[in-house]
């Protein structure tokens, strides 16, 4: 019998992972001091896995990218929401005075009172706008937290469906339950592990493929449906979705008929009106690599305009100057 490498693993060993490929470096002047790892799919039109980077079937909590399923679930319950509202009801809302506005105005029009909302109160989530609101005396509340758009639209749907307010965060919750359905469907694929996001709110994982699929879904639908109307409020109005200074906003304002949308811990899902569609999760979390490793995609994906150095602009200061960069590395 031959012997046996030294090297070769014992029955029953633990293979380790494989690492996730670097999509983003930090470049500090000339020296590249940082990587940031992480998974990414492109599907072509016809919905195939067109690119594929690192593990893109395992389950990932998509996090807030996971609002337009939430939104739709909405409106399968019989909230008749649409333009600016519907557009909030998907947001991670940057907390300016127009986004908390209709917060209010949303509350005042179900019935609702603020006192209901069961995110944790916060700034907002734009730092120029917390600047502000603290300048102005003001404290952190459940209303100013970016997803209280989302969340004033599942308590007036709870509301018009007589379903119970104080826990309509609960996993078997109607609303939840409903949601959950929406996000199997549309990810095509089952739900693997429910977990609780920042706000609160029940979160529902997907593979990167599922997400990618989700937001092809949603753009393709047929009009009229719930999800045709999110994707459709949320491109029409894309300040509501996000704000003023973000990208998402600027995405779907600059390239027509393109979903875009973040969330925390890293992750972005963005579909254009063809069908093509790409998802990605940076392991470590970190959200200063969105911009740059987005853009490298659409490049490569064909997509030309001058947003895409906008995007992918994220500087790296010393001493008050610019000194470096966070680029895409793939």
């Amino acid at each position: 019998m031959p012997e046996q490498s030294s090297s070769a693993a014992a029955p029953g060993t633990p293979v380790a992972p494989v690492p996730s490929p670097v999509l983003a470096e930090v470049v500090r002047s000339g020296f590249v001091e940082g990587r940031h790892r992480g998974s990414l799919v492109v599907l072509a039109a016809d919905g195939s896995v067109e690119q594929a980077l690192g593990d893109v079937a395992a389950p990932v909590f998509p996090r807030s990218t996971n609002k337009p399923m939430q939104a739709a679930a909405i409106l399968r319950a019989g909230l008749d929401l649409s333009g600016e509202r519907l557009a909030l009801a998907a947001a991670s809302h940057s907390g300016e005075a127009f986004h908390l506005d209709l917060v209010r105005t949303m509350l005042a029009e179900h019935g609702l009172s603020a006192e209901l909302l069961q995110t944790p109160p916060d700034l907002p989530l734009d730092p120029q706008e917390a600047e502000h609101y603290l300048a102005a005396g003001n404290v952190r509340d459940p209303l100013t937290m970016n997803c209280s758009g989302k969340h004033t639209a599942m308590l007036a749907a709870c509301a018009l469906n007589g379903w119970p307010l104080e826990t309509y965060l609960a996993q078997d919750h109607p609303l939840q339950q409903l949601i959950l359905d929406v996000v199997r469907t549309a990810g095509g694929e089952d739900v693997a592990h429910i977990g609780t996001d920042g706000c609160g709110a029940p979160l529902m994982s997907l593979s990167l493929t599922g997400l990618a699929r989700a937001y092809r879904h949603f753009v393709l639908a047929e009009p009229g449906t719930p999800e045709r109307r999110v994707a459709d409020a949320m491109r029409a109005h894309p300040e509501y979705v996000a704000g003023t200074r973000r990208p998402d906003t600027w995405l779907m304002r600059a390239l027509p008929g393109t979903l875009s949308k973040m969330g925390a811990e890293a992750v972005q899902a963005l579909a254009l009106p063809d069908g093509r569609a790409l998802a990605f999760k940076i392991d470590d979390g970190a959200g200063r690599t969105l911009g740059p490793v987005l853009a490298r995609v659409l490049r490569g994906m064909g997509v030309e305009d001058a947003v895409l150095a906008r995007i992918e602009d994220v500087p790296l200061h010393g001493g008050g100057s610019r000194v470096g960069e966070i680029r895409a590395a793939f």
